[in-house]
């Protein structure tokens, strides 16, 4: 049976439960049915194009040259996802959210262009942002890649300038299960001629070997661009550009130097096209917000939020709480998806938690409670030295409970993590009582 569109006066959350079923899978790699869409719509633009992938760090990049161009003055739009509460967090136009009303435009769009071509949630939300970005006079798009490259519907845009900001190990289902195969498809955002970027300090080989056969100029972290710094400033070198006397940025964690300079390289690589004076550098990288990496909540006990959900991203996690003052005790409220690496994760973080509060996380790919706590009692049991006393492990049905559990347990000066899904911090966001 066909689906019937929304009407004309349905609503955005209409819409979205329509996206939701238009597809039968909710994830389809590949570009044809997306390109041969994207023909029939007016999604071209004079804007500078810019397009970011990675396993992690693609947020906080582009988190940060949205900041940075928009202090320089330049009308910006924005593409992330997933989004952490509200769907419309997914775009933003000169620093704003897109409205209902604006998405449910460009759905009607995409709808009338779509001639029964079946897409994907993120396919359809993708051609919808791209339609109002070339409709709006921008300067600069930046867009975030939604899994992978190669497949990904953000790569049906030609970018002016591409970064990669790490290659780690997640999605093994549809992109591999080595940093070779998974850096074969994040390369494919490159274009030949035009500045590629790529922050991670150890890129696969099969990156490197995409870029020369492509022909693309290769910015690679340590060769063409780095950072220095000290307790009070950083410093970012580039191929013939210097900037010194730079704030640490706004946004929290060991890596933020490294995606910072990501986003430098990028821009000096568009300097021709893209003038951004040094204060706009400054003030951007102060005004950079990315609500769930490492993000402290105001109050006692101190809450942190991290959507850390690979092993790398935990590994960083635990590095970061390794760097924070002195707390008696962390607890954790950790909700995960089955199709995680949720062992390798655990192994990361283990070391720094008094206590888990396991969180059953809703819809098909959410782990129960129960299933994700007997995971982690495996886990930490495997670890646990001679001698020592058990880690508890308990299990709610819910992220508010578990964290309303681990706030009755702790006192003030301890802190507790809440990581592991987008959907386990968007729930301790809405537990409490915070917008995005």
């Amino acid at each position: 049976m066909t689906l019937a569109p929304p009407s004309s006066t349905a609503s955005l959350p209409d819409w979205l439960s329509y996206l939701e079923q238009l597809h039968p899978s909710a994830i389809d790699m590949g570009l044809e049915r997306v390109q041969d869409v994207a023909a029939r719509l007016p999604l071209s633009s004079g804007a500078v194009k810019i397009v970011v992938g990675g396993t992690n760090g693609k947020g906080s990049t582009c988190a940060m040259l949205e900041a940075i161009l928009l202090a320089a003055g330049y009308r910006v739009g924005l593409y992330t996802s997933p989004h952490l509460i509200s769907f419309n967090e997914r775009a933003r136009l000169n620093g704003e959210i897109v409205s209902d009303a604006e998405f449910v435009r460009y759905f009607n769009m995409v709808e009338h262009a779509r001639q029964g071509v079946s897409l994907t949630y993120f396919e359809y939300s993708t051609l919808a942002t791209l339609a109002m970005f070339a409709a709006t006079q921008l300067d600069v798009m930046v867009l975030e890649v939604g899994l992978g490259g190669r497949l990904d519907a953000v790569n049906i845009v030609q970018a002016d300038c591409s970064i990669i900001t790490s290659v780690d190990i997640d999605h093994v289902e549809w992109l591999g299960d080595t940093r070779e195969k998974i850096g074969f498809e994040k390369a494919h955002i490159f274009r030949s001629a035009r500045p590629a970027i790529c922050s991670d300090p150890a890129p696969p080989q099969s990156l490197l070997d995409y870029a020369k056969a492509l022909g693309c100029d290769l910015w690679l972290f340590g060769r063409d661009f780095n950072y220095s710094g000290d307790r009070q400033q950083w410093a970012f070198a580039g191929r013939q550009q210097r900037r010194n006397a730079l704030a640490y940025p706004a946004l929290r964690g060991a890596n933020q130097l490294l995606n910072a300079a990501g986003a430098l390289a990028a821009l000096e690589a568009l300097r021709d096209r893209l003038a951004v004076p040094q204060q706009a550098v400054r003030l951007g990288l102060l005004q950079a917000s990315l609500p769930g990496r490492f993000q402290i909540l105001p109050g006692q006990p101190t809450v942190i939020l991290d959507v850390a959900h690979n092993p790398h991203a935990a590994a960083v996690l635990e590095k970061n709480l390794g760097n924070m003052g002195f707390h008696p005790y962390t607890y954790a409220v950790f909700g995960m998806l089955a199709d995680k690496d949720i062992e390798a994760v655990l192994k990361h973080m283990a070391p720094r938690i008094d206590h888990w509060f396991c969180a059953g996380l809703p819809g098909p790919r959410g782990l129960t409670a129960e299933q994700l706590a007997l995971k982690v009692t495996s886990v930490l049991a495997a670890e646990q030295k001679p001698g020592e006393p058990p880690v508890p492990v308990s299990a709610y049905p819910s992220v508010a409970l578990a964290l309303e559990a681990a706030h009755k347990l702790s006192k003030p000066d301890d802190r507790i993590i809440v990581f592991g899904s987008f959907l386990t911090v968007a729930g301790a966001l809405q537990a409490s009582g915070r917008s995005v």
